[in-house]
């Protein structure tokens, strides 16, 4: 793998990645951009601890613009975009409109590809093992920026999700704190090492392929299942077989066998339904924080989607939102029988 590093307008690094040295990639931005700005703010819940960010210059954010001015596709001869380079592999750059910036963290943009009219589900292997190989160069440098918690690298598919940019794209965020998913999910591991002395993230992966009902693909070094307690219509999650705490931790055949399995897994969301569009999801890495006690902590992937019928959609309304309290209309057990009778023949 390249990478090539260069800067926009506004100063705002830019990052390109390809699977070989040949590409050229350093071009200028010629857009007459001023310093980029951010008044993201974290501010506490006093009754719960929750961290919040307060990110109000958001509002002014690029939103669904037609695509023959798509931010997110290589500039072109009489069109500057976010990417100066009129071609590319894969791209990541910082967020115009951060939610995290300076030491609140940091946000970044990350583009599986320059086609607009894609998806993540028609790449082949190649592009998405880069796309893998920019995960984990993003993860590693970020996690050791001083003051940086954790490290999120999530995809959001779809208008029905609020995504207000149609190319191909994820982000990346690099939290000056441990989100509070993850603090709970901490939390009841280490009270399950502390009262039996094991890893509740092998033993909830040892049950469930052990039990088969809710399996959804098992590779050589990845297992995808709908978990026990799916709070989503279709959710799955995806562990690598051997535990580790994040992106760069994984060994090298894990890293080969990926996008055979993440490929497949979202092409059978795409046919879940049997719509002419694609599956709305949310796609997102769960790694260790940075610092002490990682060890106990596993890698994995969580995809969901929030429709539940071919012409309805699961709605956070007054339970979820309010009290947190999830209703999940279909039977995970369902759910991942389904996602079984889609597979690729």
């Amino acid at each position: 793998m390249k990478r090539t590093s260069a800067r926009l307008a506004d100063g705002r690094e830019i990052l390109y990645y390809d699977t070989d040295g040949g590409a050229a990639r350093a071009f200028p931005d010629t857009r007459p951009l001023g310093a980029s700005a951010s008044a993201s703010e974290v501010r506490r819940d006093p009754l719960l601890g929750d961290p919040v960010v307060i990110a109000s210059h958001r509002q002014g954010r690029t939103y669904h613009p037609p695509a023959d001015e798509c931010p997110l596709c290589p500039s072109t001869g009489g069109r500057a975009s976010e990417v100066p380079a009129p071609d590319y592999e894969v791209a990541v750059f910082e967020n115009r409109f951060p939610s995290l910036a300076g030491d609140t963290g940091r946000c970044e943009v990350i583009c599986f590809t320059p086609e607009h009219l894609t998806s993540f589900a028609e790449l082949d292997e190649e592009r998405a093992a880069l796309v893998l190989a920019a995960w984990t160069d993003r993860t590693a440098e970020l996690s050791a920026r001083e003051g940086v918690r954790q490290v999120y690298c999530f995809e959001n598919r779809g208008a029905e999700i609020g995504v207000t940019l149609a190319h191909p794209h994820g982000q990346i965020y690099a939290f000056p704190f441990v989100t509070a998913r993850t603090t709970r999910m901490q939390a009841t591991v280490a009270e399950h090492r502390s009262r039996t002395g094991g890893n509740l993230f092998d033993e909830v992966l040892a049950g469930e392929r052990a039990d088969g009902s809710r399996m959804v693909l098992e590779g050589e070094h990845w297992t995808a299942f709908v978990p026990y307690a799916a709070r989503w219509p279709y959710e799955v999650h995806l562990y690598p077989n051997r535990r580790v705490p994040d992106l760069p931790a994984l060994g090298d055949a894990a890293r080969a066998e990926f996008p055979r399995v993440y490929l497949e897994l979202l092409r059978r969301f795409d046919r879940l339904f049997d719509r002419p569009e694609p599956t709305p999801y949310i796609s997102a890495w769960h790694q260790a924080p940075t610092g002490s006690g990682r060890g106990d902590f596993a890698l994995h992937l969580e995809l969901f989607t929030v429709r539940r019928t071919a012409d309805k959609l699961k709605y956070l309304a007054g339970t979820e939102s309010g009290m947190e309290a999830y209703m999940n209309d279909v039977r995970p057990e369902d759910a991942a029988a389904r996602l079984r009778e889609v597979a690729s023949r």
